[in-house]
Order: structure tokens, then sequence, then C-alpha cells
């Protein structure tokens, strides 16, 4: 029993339901990494829905709102661009996993049916490589491994986080950079800000490079470039940004657009390729680089502009650009936006919203408050950025109501 809640404990099916479908990893009801492997696709699909209108409707107060059918994946399995790896040392070999739910206890595994491909054959490598003894004291003082790696090129980068800098790690590097599929650069994260952090605070590149390119089509037969580190904050499932960027090509273009959380350019670099000017917020030092690079390296380096701080603090001030901006869009993190940037953004009275969300309550709340600013839910639709978990990307647009 929870304070709001109780958490059930399956002990017998009696009746399957004719949406119950197999699951389809040896792992799943232990591992916290997906929850709904056991909902077919349809229904997990139908049941996304349903959860972001209640949530608009029980939270936000939205009574008989429309919420479009879920924008599913054609295949939503091999999909995230991005996985971290718990390295725990059971009888005194290395092992790779991930955390139960709810729990911090450790779940060994030797693949992951819901990663790309080559991130799945990077945990058979680093297993591999593990059980080597010119390679095995590497992993000493690892706690961690984060990979990320492109659906489309097919290349990687690795972090491995520890403590303390390991000088073993440093030594071993170009042997076990050659052994990870498409390894463009290995680096050691170290210095973690608490005990469960998977990333530290600093990063030490010990071979190739910090950072691997991914590239999402666009209609045409044209693609935007990325290039992000294993650290950056970039949408996990790339496949699914270019349906959202479909989406987004059906809307009106904005000649300009305040992109808040912008992370590494994800949207800021599409608006611009789009013709827009556009004024990315992120505090994230390392993303803002990123940001700026990307913006380069696709040409729109003249119509982009990337500040580095707080997005409640910067966007009230003269060089966030909110009085000059049609359209606000935003990605914030699961805790939603705040009180003080919803307000300036009402305060100068943009004439759209566009609001991407990862946690429907939130986004409830928050679209509530632009709501009693005088602002219009026009649109809401689903993104399953996150197939077989319990998790599920919004997208929601409101208007000014006394904005064209």
């Amino acid at each position: 029993m929870k304070k709001s809640y109780a958490v059930g404990e399956l002990i017998e099916i009696i009746e399957y339901s004719p949406e119950r479908a197999k699951p389809f990893c040896r792992v799943f009801g232990t591992c916290g990494g997906c929850q709904v492997q056991h909902l077919s696709y349809p229904a997990q699909l139908a049941w996304k829905s349903r959860l972001v209108r209640d949530a608009l409707e029980r939270i936000g107060g939205f009574a008989g709102v429309q919420v479009a059918p879920t924008v599913g994946m054609d295949e939503p399995r091999a999909y995230r661009n991005k996985m971290a790896l718990v390295v725990e040392r059971p009888n005194n070999r290395v092992a790779f996993g991930f955390y139960q739910m709810r729990s911090h206890a450790f779940v060994p595994i030797d693949a992951c049916p819901v990663v790309l491909p080559q991130l799945d054959a990077e945990i058979v490598a680093l297993r591999g490589a593990a059980e080597d003894p010119k390679l095995s004291s590497a992993f000493a003082q690892v706690k961690h491994v984060i990979a990320r790696a492109g659906a489309s090129t097919g290349e990687s980068v690795t972090a491995l986080t520890t403590n303390e800098p390991s000088p073993q790690l440093a030594a071993a590097s170009a042997d076990l950079a050659k052994r990870l599929p498409g390894s463009k650069g290995l680096s050691n994260s170290f210095s973690p800000p608490s005990a469960n952090a998977i990333l530290g605070r600093k990063q030490r590149l010990l071979w190739g490079e910090s950072e691997m390119e991914e590239r999402i089509a666009l209609p045409g037969g044209s693609h935007v470039r990325y290039r992000v580190s294993a650290a950056s904050f970039f949408q996990i499932n790339s496949a699914m940004v270019g349906r959202l960027f479909e989406k987004l090509a059906q809307l009106p273009k904005p000649r300009s657009v305040l992109d808040l959380y912008c992370g590494a350019g994800t949207f800021s670099i599409w608006f611009a390729l789009g013709g827009a000017t556009v004024t990315g917020i992120e505090e994230n030092p390392e993303a803002i680089r990123e940001a700026r690079a990307n913006a380069k390296l696709n040409g729109v380096a003249e119509k982009t502009k990337f500040l580095c701080g707080r997005v409640e603090t910067l966007v009230g001030k003269p060089e966030g650009q909110a009085l000059h901006a049609e359209v606000a869009f935003l990605d914030p993190p699961r805790k939603g936006s705040d009180v003080q940037t919803l307000d300036a953004l009402t305060a100068a009275r943009i004439p759209a919203i566009w609001y991407l969300s990862c946690n429907p309550a939130t986004l409830a709340r928050d679209l509530a408050h632009l709501r009693a600013a005088g602002y219009v839910l026009e649109e809401t639709i689903p993104f399953d950025f996150f197939p077989q978990t319990g998790h599920v990307e919004t997208l929601a647009r409101v208007r000014r109501q006394d904005a064209a």
C-alpha cells in the first residue's frame, strides 16, 4: 500500500483477455524496462490514448476532450537508440543488466529485444570482453555502461561510468572499442553526482570520437543530421521522431520559433530547415554545444540562436525572444514546465504553444494553467515513442483565444 495507490501482485489468470499477448523477453515482469509486453500492440496504442484522455479530464479538467489515436510503429521492437546497463559482479564475475521494477535489485541479461540490433550485439560483445583475461580488468571499477547508436548509420558511442578516472579502462580502451559493433568512440564518465547516478559529471574521451551521427529522413529524400554523444539529451526512438516531423510538416509553417528545453537541437534544426528563425534554450552546456554544431552541420547556423541557462530564467528576458515568436515549442522533462515559464509565454502573448510531453499528468496540469490564461486546446496527439512500456509522448497544440 502506498499513500495514494496500491500495487497488486498477479496470482492467477482465470480468464485470458483477447488483448493479452505472450511476452517476447524472458525477463519480462522482473526487469523494470518494459511494463506492457503482455498487451497486444493495438491494445497498447488504444490504452495510451485513454491514458492521455483520462489525465486531461481528471487532472486538467478538460471535459469531453478529444484525443487522437496514438501514432504507433510498424515494428514495435528493436527501436531504442540508447541503453544504460548496470554492471554488477555476482560470484566475482562481471554481469550486465537492468534494475528490477520499483527497486535497485539487479536483473542480469544477455540480450534486450527493444534496443537497436547493434546495441543488442554490444551486450554480447561486452560480456565477451569482460570474460577475456586481457580485458577483464578494464571493468573492475565500472558501475554503468551507456551506449547510443544511430538507427540509420549503424554508428555507436559508449561511455563507461566509474567513481574516479580508471587507468585500467584507459589502457584497454582501444582493444575494447574494436569489439563493439560500429563503435566511433569510447569515453570514461566519472565523478557521479550521487550513488544512483548513471552518468558522471565529467567525461574523458579514451578512444575515437565522443559523438556518433544519426540521420532522420524528411519528405522528398532529404534528411536531418545529428551528431550526439552517449550522454546527450536526444529522443531515444529515431523512427518516431520522423513520424512527429511528418505531423509537424502538416501544420502552418511558423516564421519564428522559441524552442524551450531544446537539448541537442532536435526540433530547432527541423524548424530552421523549414525556414523559421529559431531561438533554443537549454540549461545543459554540452547540449548547447551540440545544438550549435548540429545547426552548422545542417546549414542553418544563421537561422538559429542557442542560449545556455535555465528556461524559467531566460524565457522572460529580451534575449529569450518570447515577444517575437509566433510559436513556442516546449519539450520539458517528466516534471513538466513551471509557472514562471508558462506565465512568461502568456505575458508575451505568443499566438501558439506546441507542447511535447512525456508525462500526461504534468501535461494536463500545464495545459490547465494555459487555459486559465486565455489559451484554447486545439489538438492532442499521442505518439508511441516507448512501445512495450507504460510511457507515452504527447503533442498538444494550444492557441491564444484572440489569435488567428
